[in-house]
C-alpha cells in the first residue's frame, strides 16, 4: 500500500495542492514553521481516523474565509487503486468517501489508507488524560482487528444514548426510565465486556514491544510496562447495577469502556507524572512505532507512516537511533531544519512549492 497521489481544495493554509510522495520509501517535507508541512501530514491521517491528530475541530481544518474544504487522495495497492474524497463542512454535515461509496465505519478508512503517525503533541499520550490512551488503543485495534470498527461505533452509540437519558431523568428514576436503563445497560454491558476484553489483551501484546522500542530510543535498559486498567470489576452489567444509583444523581455514566485508562510506567515510575521529558517523549514514539509494528504484522503490509516535526523534539543519540528504527514502507516527515545525514537518499520536498492557485 503507498499513497499515489494528494489533492487538497481550501484545506488549512492551502487555497489548493497537489502531492506525490515516494511511493515505497520516505519523503522529507523541509520548508519553514508556518508552511503548511503538517496540514500535509493532517489531511492525510484525516483520511484514516477521520479525526485531527493535532485535536483540531473540522472547522478549523477549513480554510478562512470558505464554507468547504476538500481532500482527496489515491492510495496504490498490488491489484488496484483506492480513492478517498472527503468534504469537510462549516455548515453542513462532512462526508468521507471510498471509491464514491460512504465510508460507514471507522474501520473502512483504516481498510481504504492505514496510517500510524508521531506528533510533537503525542507527548500527550504519556502525561495527559486517559482518553488520548484509549484513543491509541482503539486507532490500533481498528488497523488490526476487521471487526473492531463496528464494535467501536456500537459503543459509543449506546454510551451516547445511555447518557442522554441519565441527563434527562434530572436525578430521579421512574418505573417505565427504569425498564429503560435495563435496556442499555444490557447493551454497554455486552459491548464494554468485548471492548475492554480487546483492548486489554493488545495491550498486553503491545507491552514487551514498546519496552523493547524504548530501551532502543533512549538507549538506556528503563524497564517499561503499559497496563490496561478498567474502571470496573467483574462483568459490566453487575457494576452498573452497584453503579446506577450513582449514575442517576450525577446524569452521567461513571463506569464503562469511556472511564478506562492504560498505565504506563518507566522503571516502576507513574510515567505521566514522574517521568522525565525526555522519557516521555521517548516512550510517547515508542507507542507509535509499536502500533505501526504489530498493524504491519497483522495486515502483511505497513501502514503508512507519518511523523510530524519528530527530529525537534528528540537529541541527536535518539535521532540516529529512530532512524535505525524506521520500518520499511512509505514515510512521510516534516522538518523545519535540515534532515539527519541519515535521510541522505530521501525525497525532499519544499511545501511552498505544492501550493496551487484553486
Amino acid at each position: 500500500m503507498g499513497l499515489a497521489s494528494l489533492d487538497l481544495v481550501d484545506f488549512r493554509s492551502f487555497p489548493a495542492a497537489q502531492f506525490s510522495p515516494d511511493p515505497d520509501g520516505t519523503t522529507v517535507l523541509l520548508a519553514p514553521n508556518g508552511t503548511g508541512k503538517t496540514s500535509i501530514l493532517e489531511a492525510i491521517g484525516y483520511l484514516g481516523t477521520a479525526r485531527s491528530f493535532r485535536g483540531a475541530t473540522r472547522d478549523v481544518m477549513i480554510r478562512n474565509g470558505a464554507d468547504d474544504a476538500y481532500v482527496r487522495a489515491t492510495v496504490r495497492r498490488a491489484d488496484t487503486d483506492v480513492l478517498i474524497e472527503s468534504q469537510l463542512s462549516r455548515h453542513g454535515r462532512s462526508r468521507i468517501q471510498v471509491n464514491r461509496q460512504p465510508a460507514k465505519t471507522r474501520r473502512d478508512l483504516a481498510d481504504a489508507v492505514a496510517v500510524t503517525t508521531f506528533a510533537p503533541e503525542d507527548v500527550s499520550v504519556v502525561r495527559g488524560g486517559p482518553a488520548l490512551r484509549r484513543d491509541v488503543l482503539d486507532d490500533a485495534l481498528l488497523l488490526l482487528e476487521p471487526t473492531a470498527g463496528s464494535l467501536l461505533e456500537d459503543a459509543a452509540r449506546v454510551l451516547r444514548q445511555r447518557g442522554a437519558l441519565l441527563r434527562q431523568l434530572h436525578g430521579r428514576l421512574g418505573a417505565s426510565e427504569a425498564t429503560t436503563l435495563d435496556v442499555w445497560d444490557e447493551r454497554l454491558g455486552a459491548l464494554g465486556d468485548e471492548l475492554a476484553a480487546r483492548r486489554e489483551a493488545l495491550a498486553v501484546a503491545l507491552s514487551p514491544r514498546i519496552a523493547e522500542l524504548y530501551r532502543t530510543l533512549a538507549g538506556e535498559d528503563g524497564g517499561v510496562t503499559a497496563t490496561y486498567a478498567r474502571s470496573w470489576a467483574g462483568a459490566l452489567l453487575a457494576a452498573l447495577a452497584v453503579a446506577r444509583s450513582d449514575d442517576v444523581r450525577r446524569g452521567v455514566s461513571t463506569i464503562g469502556p469511556h472511564r478506562d485508562d492504560v498505565v504506563l510506567t518507566v522503571d516502576g515510575r507513574d510515567a505521566r507524572t514522574q517521568a522525565s521529558q525526555g522519557e516521555q517523549r521517548s516512550l510517547a514514539l515508542a507507542i507509535r512505532i509499536a502500533v505501526h509494528v504489530e498493524a504491519t504484522a497483522a495486515r502483511g503490509e505497513p501502514p503508512l507512516l507519518l511523523l510530524d516535526d519528530v527530529f525537534s523534539e528528540l537529541d541527536l543519540g535518539r535521532s540516529a537511533r529512530l532512524l535505525e528504527l524506521l520500518p520499511r514502507g512509505q514515510t512521510l516527515l516534516t522538518t523545519a531544519v535540515p534532515p539527519p545525514a541519515g535521510l541522505a537518499g530521501a525525497d525532499l520536498v519544499d511545501v511552498r512549492e505544492l501550493h496551487r492557485d484553486p
